[in-house]
């Protein structure tokens, strides 16, 4: 009997363990401003095994309880090196987000990186040597938003408050494209 109830807890104990080790990792690129590599990291400790759950089929709406959950726990426990909810909650969404759209559009985001390349590629070139990542992304959106409406002219659309800016309709998945390739470019030192 005894031993019966010793496989069993450490079945258990096996089974609810966190996975780490093989748990999809979250992108620089779709973590929201103000967010650091460390509360990134502290993130992806959190809900990563909810990301391999995504990349095997698992819902938005399933995985954003859960990671909910798990993130609001560790912020009550002090288990996030000082990181608030506000932002760990944040970087968790985006990344079921950017996770749960790929599993959805594997090939859409394959052209379209490809299209982004392109579109951008002097862009990509300055960052490589040097320039400014905030102006180069300034400069990659603008590209992104002028193929999609070549009237578009941020000196006249993105006047006033950011509520009465006039920007075009662009695909999500564009952008952080943008920024993926731009954080990619850029030296290391």
């Amino acid at each position: 009997m005894k031993s019966t109830k010793f496989i069993t807890l450490t079945l258990t104990t096996a089974i609810t363990l966190p996975t780490t080790g093989l748990a999809a990792e979250i992108p620089r690129e779709i973590a929201p401003a103000g967010s650091t590599d460390e509360s990134i990291a502290v993130t992806e400790n959190l809900i990563g095994g909810i990301l391999d759950e995504i990349l095997a089929g698992e819902g938005y709406g399933m995985a954003t309880a859960r990671a909910d959950t798990i993130i609001r726990n560790a912020v009550i426990a002090d288990q996030t090196n000082g990181y608030g909810y506000g932002i760990l909650a944040a970087t968790s969404q985006n990344a079921i987000r950017y996770y749960r759209d790929r599993y959805l559009r594997p090939d859409y985001y394959a052209a379209e990186e490809e299209r982004v390349k392109g579109l951008i590629a002097d862009i990509i070139s300055d960052v490589q040597n040097g320039k400014d990542y905030n102006l180069a992304l300034d400069e990659a959106y603008t590209r992104v938003y002028q193929a999609a409406d070549p009237t578009y002219d941020p000196e006249v659309d993105r006047a006033g408050d950011f509520c009465y800016w006039d920007v075009p309709s662009v695909d999500a998945a564009s952008l952080t494209i943008a920024r993926k390739l731009l954080l990619a470019a850029m030296p290391t030192e």
